[in-house]
């Protein structure tokens, strides 16, 4: 949760058409090879399934049961709203659907679908912007220019579309690679840089506020490319793994390998840039229950502590909860304290944590929102009745208010907090996007036989170079092991330092 922490869990695997990837929750990456699938890192869930041969071909508008049948529903975090404040420029007066309209870029070419083209200027001056936060990449790109180690991949990816994703995208160009990319969230493309992709020749399709139906659509004009195939996947959260698979199965047997990432929760101070954004609240002296303990707890707990908060802890596991208490926090039951705290966070992972009784309980004004992957921690549902009033203050920030006239102040609907009403700083995606593109880079490259059917961890060696090209920005000094001190503690001069196991 540390903010600059380098993604851990990361794991590589090798791809094979017979096998369903399980959507990994907390984080980390998984590197994929063409006979296996993305799973979560540490824990490999393998699952066989057979689906019936699918005979229809993708319509442009699929009924509902069509589509229904093609693919499962959207994943939640898919829908889950991510970076709202952060695109200024919609026109909420043009309510033609992208698919609807003919745009071409200055080059003439209409391979892509956005909302406007005519904003590629201001996304690229945001894209510029996230260039000087991210010097891995920009260090990457002009180091590996001369040799372009991608050169002949072609990746098809499927991730947030914002200033921070397009500097990746250009560096994988700029190494090599030929790329065709989709949103992997429907509320979190920045439609200018998506312009602005498509303007300097990029095959993006997506936009702002995308429908289910739009999502699928878009992520099938990647894959399904007259005279070019891809064979290398670039994925976060599984969706496009998971159409390949289940429409286009043939294509596994010249895919590489897959690389999937999510960052939730990388960086603890977002649960006050979200709470700040969304409330304008001063934290001092407020009290506050987080409920979980585990590494997301933990920043959000160090953080409002930071600002003077008074926090309560609840916890179901014992060495987390005796970690709260010798870190200073009282370690409580959610209905003993629900009375009388200002804020409920929680980040469990788990589902109805705050439940109706404990919302009914709450004091006026109270605070309610998640940090936890997805919107099952808090019963939102239980709140859709007929006696409570809900009031839209303003986007991600809603009033639920009780026939006595009590209100609470649900965040984001319940969803993701960080990803909803705050962003990820540049700097953290820099570590993430750096690692990504190295998996690329050493998947592709990789000699037959290097990595067989089966998930491997991202080597150490390869987490510390990331971390090390980042060092720079801070003009940070590192201490060199003498030849000595290497052989006492039994390590290469150069790394890696840690066992695989070891927790950072």
């Amino acid at each position: 949760p540390a903010a600059g922490k380098v993604p851990q869990a990361s794991a590589m695997k090798r791809s094979d058409p017979h096998h369903h990837h399980q959507r990994h929750r907390d984080g980390g990456e998984a590197l994929v090879s063409h006979d296996g699938t993305v799973t979560e890192a540490p824990r490999t869930v393998k699952k066989q399934i057979q689906f019936a041969d699918q005979k229809q071909e993708f319509n442009k508008r699929p009924t509902k049961i069509g589509r229904r049948s093609l693919s499962r529903s959207i994943s939640q975090s898919s829908t889950d709203s991510y970076s709202s404040a952060a695109s200024y420029t919609d026109s909420s007066d043009d309510e033609t659907s992208p698919r609807d309209k003919q745009q071409k870029n200055s080059k003439g070419s209409s391979d892509f679908c956005v909302k406007n083209i005519k904003q590629a200027e201001f996304g690229r001056r945001e894209i510029e912007i996230a260039e000087q936060e991210m010097p891995a990449l920009m260090a990457l790109r002009k180091r590996a220019q001369g040799e372009k180690p991608l050169a002949g991949a072609k990746i098809v990816g499927c991730t947030h579309i914002t200033a921070q994703t397009a500097v990746l995208m250009e560096t994988l160009g700029a190494l090599g690679a030929q790329c065709r990319w989709a949103a992997c969230n429907i509320y979190s493309t920045l439609n200018e840089v998506a312009a602005a992709l498509a303007e300097s020749g990029f095959p993006v399709f997506a936009w702002k506020g995308e429908s289910e139906d739009d999502f699928w659509w878009c992520i099938d004009r990647c894959v399904n490319v007259e005279g070019w195939q891809p064979n290398m996947i670039l994925d976060d959260g599984g969706d496009l793994t998971h159409w390949i698979y289940k429409k286009y199965p043939n294509m596994f047997k010249k895919i590489k390998g897959i690389v999937e990432e999510s960052v939730t929760g990388v960086h603890r101070e977002s649960i006050l840039d979200g709470l700040k954004r969304t409330t304008d609240m001063m934290f001092g002296g407020k009290q506050v229950v987080v409920c979980g303990y585990g590494e997301v707890g933990k920043g959000c707990c160090a953080a409002l502590k930071a600002m003077g908060s008074i926090v309560y802890v609840t916890e179901i596991d014992p060495i987390c909860a005796l970690q709260a208490c010798m870190d200073g926090f009282r370690l409580v039951k959610l209905n003993e304290v629900i009375r009388q705290v200002d804020i409920v966070i929680t980040c469990t992972g788990n589902k109805n944590v705050v439940t109706r009784e404990h919302l009914d309980r709450m004091k006026n004004s109270c605070i309610v929102c998640n940090m936890g992957h997805s919107n099952t921690e808090i019963d939102v549902a239980s709140l859709r009745t007929p006696e409570l009033t809900w009031e839209r203050v303003r986007s991600q920030v809603d009033h639920v208010i009780w026939p006595d006239g009590k209100r609470i102040v649900l965040l984001a609907e319940g969803r993701l907090l960080n990803l909803s009403c705050s962003t990820v700083p540049t700097f953290v995606l820099s570590i993430t996007a750096t690692t990504q593109a190295l998996a690329l880079i050493e998947l592709y490259n990789a000699p037959e036989g290097r990595y067989k059917q089966d998930v491997y961890l991202l080597p150490k060696k390869m987490d510390e170079y990331v971390a090390s090209l980042h060092l720079p920005t801070f003009d940070a000094h590192l201490t060199e092991l003498t030849d000595e001190q290497a052989k006492y503690l039994g390590l290469n001069k150069n790394g890696p330092f840690k066992p695989n196991y070891y927790r950072y």
